[in-house]
């Protein structure tokens, strides 16, 4: 639901915008593309929480000195399929291109890979990596771990975080097979664009700081996100913060900076990626077929009431985002004047934040 103020901007000019503004920030080019093409990739598929809407957070976090301007890979411990990635301290979203980059070479060779990174930030959306694998011909899952903002299932205090997990799956004719969750109801993006943009959430996102249900994003950022499925979102989100964090020696749960809040602090996030060629066991061609007669199976499946479609996973998105590039991608009035404020302080011309036109109410 957007208001009458809400317009519409297209692909290539965000793109550019938000591209010069990480450049003017001092970062290179390759990581300034890299980021501004992945954060506009979210919002193209839908998901603004994890989209443009980051862009000020990030920026800030820069010049606060609290990410690292330079990237490098540094490997601190590998093997012929896998690789311990120190980030330090660097872009979340480039730094986790380059580890994905990184596994599927591995894969591709060796026929599977386990890349960690640590001393990381928050790296976007986790469907970016694994949708790149799968085009790659590669089965993939990502995790990482996020600052805490739920509780361990029967608790009231935060300790676990948002925790998402991502796979990917090649397929033959049929669109690629991309999954992406938080272990809570909804990401804590998804609140704070709702806060961001004025908006009430549904009941069941979120408790209050005392444990009341709310629809208030402001209370519920107070608060505690809630785990998808009770005690076993709680079960995943332990296992995202074991692999991404423990294992590859990054913080985990009350021990990660918020990237909110924590102006004093690195945030040390941990990612992990499992990656496997698909023709690891069979042939890519049977692979792909197998697959795309799957999709058809659970396309052909009778509908229950009320019901006018089954979508696989990823499928939403795709269409959002075909939708997006030709209408373009809604922008509301908060976001835009961050964008203009911030193209005034780093002296970029604000004639790129022109609208396509204005949205009408829906």
């Amino acid at each position: 639901m957007y208001d009458s103020k809400t317009v519409l901007m297209k692909k290539d000019s965000l793109e550019d915008l938000i591209s010069k503004l990480f450049l003017a920030a001092g970062l290179d080019d390759w990581q300034s593309n890299t980021i501004s093409q992945h954060l506009v990739l979210a919002s193209l598929r839908g998901v603004d929480s994890h989209g443009i809407i980051r862009v000020p957070i990030y920026l800030k976090r820069i010049e606060e000195g609290l990410t690292n301007k330079q990237l490098e890979v540094s490997i601190e411990r590998e093997t012929p399929s896998t690789a311990l990635i120190d980030a330090k301290n660097s872009s979340g979203i480039a730094i986790a291109t380059k580890g994905m980059q990184l596994a599927v070479q591995k894969a591709k060779k060796y026929g599977i890979a386990l890349v960690g990174i640590k001393n990381s930030n928050h790296c976007g959306m986790l469907a970016a990596y694994t949708q790149y694998a799968a085009r790659q011909d590669c089965i993939a899952l990502a995790t990482t771990n996020a600052p805490p903002n739920m509780a361990p299932w029967g608790g009231r205090e935060r300790f676990f975080g948002t925790n998402p997990l991502s796979y990917g799956i090649p397929t033959g004719s049929e669109t690629s097979i991309v999954f992406d969750m938080a272990t809570s109801v909804v990401a804590r993006g998804k609140i704070i664009s709702a806060h961001k943009n004025n908006q009430k959430i549904p009941i069941g996102w979120a408790l209050s700081k005392e444990g009341k249900e709310t629809t208030d994003p402001q209370e519920a950022l107070e608060g505690l996100c809630l785990p998808v499925g009770g005690p076993k979102g709680y079960g995943i989100a332990l296992l995202v913060d074991v692999i991404s964090g423990l294992f590859t020696g990054a913080s985990y749960g009350p021990h990660i900076g918020d990237l909110y809040k924590d102006f004093e602090n690195k945030q040390n996030v941990g990612h992990f990626f499992f990656v496997t060629r698909a023709d690891l066991f069979q042939s890519l061609q049977e692979f792909k077929r197998s697959m795309d007669k799957m999709v058809k199976e659970i396309k052909q499946i009778p509908l229950a009431e009320g019901v006018e479609r089954i979508y696989l996973p990823g499928e939403i998105e795709n269409k959002t985002m075909k939708d997006r590039k030709i209408k373009g991608i809604p922008v509301s009035p908060e976001i835009r004047n961050d964008f203009i404020e911030l193209a005034i302080k780093y002296q970029i011309p604000t004639d790129l934040i022109t609208p396509l036109q204005m949205r009408e109410n829906r």
